[in-house]
């Protein structure tokens, strides 16, 4: 008779410095299992997961494997165990392709093949249904393409007990649907996955059960066909929790930016954006919904005039006045004064508009900097500003002082597009608000873009998840390839059928 877990952890504690990570932790995984984890930002997940993997070191507490003690202090301890983490951000070689990423660094004391690596490769590809091309070189591959690599490696190595941080983050729907299948079949070999994820329907769509943890500290598992979203918000949250997002109708919208014949190209020379043409209007949310690296990036930071257009472009800006602008050929700070705000969170969160060694109020006046030194005397504003950000987004900080990077990313995305949207802009434009973040941080950040949106401002919306775009949106305007492939309204629109237009590879202008 086999051990009754795969894994079991028993009161597991980790620190680091003050902050309390992780607080007597119980968990427990089945053999042949899809468990999920959930729980808010800072809740502890990932750091759980990370000593499993052997990346972090417990404090305190055991791990079982099989129902014998363990201990897992480095990557290689967790893989000779059966142990494998996917994480989000993928440890690919770009140049090498995928059988080379796959081999790399295997040390099995046999003689290096890559014959005999690829005929394994796919006989793992066969077994659980993957679809892969062995020659391509990951920098040519879909982000859908590289996770199966990323899978794929942890299988080769013998692995048992299989993590996933936030798998499916940017897939589209089809691309989902085609994950859950291959899990469903590592399921049925006996297979146990434990999936960190943030979307609710789908930890009710593919998990056996969910283990839900709480500032650091294991709140209960609850069998997935006993649940609802509701309550497993509740549990989360410790309280009851609106899980709505309320979309009023547009009121006296006008137009606000008018895009028409965009194009961009890479330092290569390719066309990242090509003909591009829609327009933006005032008290709307117009989504845009595409696979990561469809254009919408370039999008954004052209009209925030971050990239150069390729010649023929027009975007032009109309103000609430009346006044006309042609924003093709305007700096940066030219186009922010006419009222045109960016807040673009891009996976290097820090990488983009807060720097991490200064405190959140120096992060405030970065923003006004330019204007004169007298922003480095004044700091009573900035100061007022951060703590306001501090408190209506619920950003967890010992203080406005305490440097931007000894924040969780999830709160780091909160003092960046709180900083945004506090400029009270005319057109604001966010890229993955609520990427990383909460359920209840994600509809902190929904109700604020709703009120932008109430007063007058032109919200343009990149997202990821297309149950959010269809509820919270106005227009959704679907890219791929750097083409527009469709527009359609977010009151009729259909998952599927934006799932399609963002594989479609026709340009085709479509009308909400």
């Amino acid at each position: 008779m086999g051990a009754p877990f795969a894994l079991e952890l028993k009161g597991i504690t980790k620190t680091f410095g003050s902050t309390i990570a992780n607080k007597d932790v119980d968990l427990q995984v089945k053999n042949g299992e899809i468990l999920s984890i959930l729980g808010e930002n800072g809740s502890g997940k990932t750091t759980l997961m990370n000593m499993v993997s052997g990346i972090y070191f417990p404090d305190s507490g055991e791990i079982y494997v099989d129902g014998k003690e363990v201990v897992i202090k480095s990557p290689k301890d967790a893989f000779d165990l059966k142990i494998g983490m996917i994480h989000q951000h993928f440890k690919l070689v770009d140049v090498f392709n995928a059988v080379q990423n796959i081999v790399l660094g295997v040390n099995d004391g046999k003689k290096y093949n890559l014959k005999e690596a690829e005929k394994r490769v796919k006989a793992i590809c066969d077994k659980y249904g993957f679809v892969i091309d062995f020659s391509k070189k990951i920098y040519e591959m879909s982000v859908s393409e590289k996770q199966t690599v990323e899978i794929i490696k942890v299988l080769y190595r013998g692995a048992d007990i299989l993590i996933l941080d936030e798998p499916t983050a940017v897939l589209t729907p089809q691309e989902t649907e085609k994950l859950f299948d291959v899990l469903r079949k590592m399921r049925e070999d006996n297979k146990s996955i434990i999936i960190i994820t943030h979307k609710l329907h789908e930890v009710l769509e593919i998990s056996d059960r969910v283990t839900i943890l709480r500032k650091g500290m294991y709140v209960g598992t609850v069998e997935t066909k006993d649940a609802t979203e509701q309550s497993l918000t509740e549990m989360m949250m410790g309280e009851k929790v609106s899980l709505n997002i309320k979309r009023t109708e547009p009121k006296n919208p006008e137009l606000r930016i008018d895009v028409k014949n965009l194009s961009v190209k890479n330092h290569e020379g390719k066309l990242v954006l090509d003909n591009v043409n829609f327009t933006a209007n005032s008290g709307e949310i117009l989504g845009i919904a595409g696979i990561s690296g469809c254009g919408q990036k370039e999008l954004l930071e052209s009209i925030a005039g971050l990239q150069q257009t390729v010649k023929g472009s027009s975007i032009l800006y109309k103000s609430k006045d009346g006044e006309e602008s042609q924003l093709v050929g305007k700096s940066p700070k030219e186009i922010r004064k006419l009222g045109v705000a960016l807040s673009f969170v891009p996976e290097d969160r820090l990488g983009m508009g807060l720097v991490g060694n200064m405190d959140i109020v120096d992060n405030m006046m970065l923003r006004s900097y330019k204007g004169g030194h007298t922003a480095f005397l004044e700091r009573k504003a900035p100061k007022d500003l951060a703590n306001t950000i501090i408190k209506d987004l619920e950003v967890v900080t010992p203080s406005a002082e305490t440097p931007v990077r000894r924040l969780s990313g999830g709160n780091v995305q909160k003092v960046l597009v709180g900083r945004e949207i506090a400029s009270n802009p005319t057109v604001l434009m966010v890229a993955y608000p609520v990427r990383g973040l909460d359920v209840n941080s994600s509809y902190l950040i929904y109700d604020l873009l709703n009120k932008q949106k109430e007063h007058g401002t032109s919200v343009i919306f990149v997202g990821e998840d297309l149950d959010v775009l269809i509820e919270l949106c106005d227009r959704i305007m679907v890219m791929n390839s750097g083409k527009i492939t469709g527009i359609v309204d977010g009151r009729t629109a259909k998952k599927d059928e934006i799932g399609i237009l963002m594989t479609k590879n026709t340009d085709r202008e479509g009308k909400a």
